[in-house]
């Protein structure tokens, strides 16, 4: 396996320690040389189908059907929030413009001081995706246990945790070229797995048009979609195409993230709506949707379930360990995503044991909306107002503390997009005026861009 790895690693140009620790990744946030530049936009669009292939993406579209959509209101909802693969695709342009990782590319648009306080948002939004997929898997191995007769104790569940925490950090420490060419071999046997549920889903589907569902419902299906998708993934899209060569076609990586992440993610959530309907309690895609399938398919699917949240975690733990280094923190990469793969397995811990899995999530995925929508905006209207080109003296951690175009645009987008939001736990006063319309989204990235744009058009250009 290690000599695997290693040819891995070699043949994507990667950067590796010496003898020892071949295989590990030596590159942080630095900039990547240009003789260690390889790839091509379709392979970084294969990863991001590696990555959308997975269960989560499922429990996205069945959830749809409990908001109280009707069919063809769930189609809509997941075809506008998947077209936020387009702004994933914008945002992956700074990787090879830049040659390092997102949230150190956004110290230009908001300053060495001004980018902390979001980079510290990106690495507690992605421990939040690292907590989920932990909790996916410790139940999925429950259920296996229970299948074959066993209850697991508290002490036992304990260990499960414990041990998927240290399996699921391995691929991130080993670095980037592991990542990408396990998730382009996983591609077949995950798409395999949803083809089959399909399949099983197809015979028993009997879809009713209901009537549908008012506009502030709808639009707060159409945020749950954006969020899980493209959008949800803009901030690790440098991190993974700064391998890249800087004179990639810009047209060709924007249309393969978008086609690679936006038509398998569509997919799977239509698949989720079907689901849904034959399956009501599929939101819960361990305890749930399992029950409603045969035994000979619900192993291979938990077995798989695993595997994927495994794979889905070395993304976020990737990102998240750059992240922190971003933030200032003095460790190397390997160091930072073993941190966060202790502070994952805690909070993981927290949440298997208090049974409050599915608020976790509802919660969760809509009020990342607040400070994510407008930094993409800021993130987006900055690459193309400078045109790719970013100062290595800022890159680097110099120049301005604060950029006050990108700090001012990014607070009246999160402003607007609290008017906006419709929670649980929150609703803001702009949304419960409009019958409760979730519009934070649109409103937060809107207004960010057009603020930044109005701001920092004269600096940014030159």
């Amino acid at each position: 396996m290690a000599i695997d790895l290693e040819r891995t690693v070699t043949q994507a140009g990667v950067g590796v320690i010496g003898k020892g620790s071949r295989v590990i990744e030596r590159h942080g946030i630095d900039r990547i040389p240009d003789t260690e530049r390889r790839g091509t936009p379709r392979q970084v669009g294969l990863m991001w189908s590696g990555v959308v292939l997975n269960v989560q993406v499922v429990v996205y579209g069945a959830l749809l059907v409990t908001f109280g959509l009707n069919i063809w209101q769930c189609v809509a909802a997941i075809v506008i929030g998947n077209l936020t693969w387009i702004v994933a695709g914008l945002c992956s342009l700074a990787g090879p413009a830049a040659g390092t990782t997102t949230f150190t590319v956004n110290r230009v648009p908001f300053g060495r001081l001004g980018n902390r306080p979001l980079a510290f948002f990106n690495w507690v939004m992605q421990l939040g995706y690292e907590v989920l997929d932990l909790v996916l898997m410790t139940l999925a191995v429950t259920a296996l246990f229970g299948l074959g007769g066993i209850t697991l104790s508290n002490s036992a569940t304990v260990t499960i945790v414990l041990v998927l925490a240290v399996i699921q950090s391995v691929l991130p420490i080993v670095g980037h070229a592991a990542i990408t060419r396990v998730l382009h071999t996983l591609i077949v046997p995950f798409g395999a797995l949803f083809l089959m549920l399909a399949w099983l889903t197809a015979g028993r589907l009997h879809l009713q048009v209901t009537p549908p569902a008012d506009w502030a419902v709808f639009l707060g299906g159409i945020a749950l979609a954006a969020s899980g998708s493209g959008l949800g993934w803009s901030p690790n899209a440098a991190d993974y195409s700064r391998y890249l060569p800087a004179a990639v076609s810009r047209r060709g990586l924007v249309g393969w993230v978008l086609v690679g992440g936006g038509v398998p993610q569509s997919l799977l959530m239509l698949l989720g709506v079907a689901v849904a309907s034959v399956v009501p309690s599929a939101t819960d895609p361990v305890g749930g949707l399992p029950t409603a399938y045969p035994v000979w398919f619900v192993i291979p699917y938990l077995v798989l379930l695993v595997v994927q949240m495994i794979a889905l975690n070395a993304v976020d733990l990737y990102s998240s360990g750059v992240t922190l280094q971003a933030i200032g923190i003095r460790v190397s990469r390997w160091q930072a995503v073993a941190l966060d793969g202790v502070i994952c397995a805690v909070v993981g811990l927290l949440v298997v044991l208090s049974g409050s899995f599915m608020a976790f999530v509802s919660n969760f995925l809509l009020f990342m909306i607040v400070w994510l929508a407008p930094w993409a905006g800021v993130f987006v209207v900055d690459h193309l107002l400078r045109k790719g080109r970013y100062d290595p003296v800022v890159l680097e951690g110099g120049g301005r503390a604060f950029a006050p175009a990108g700090v001012a645009a990014q607070a009246a987008g999160m402003i607007a997009a609290l008017l906006w939001i419709n929670t649980t736990v929150f609703v803001g006063p702009l949304a419960s005026v409009a019958g409760g319309a979730d519009l934070s989204a649109p409103a937060g990235f809107g207004v960010a861009a057009l603020t930044y744009l109005l701001l920092a058009r004269r600096d940014a250009t030159r």
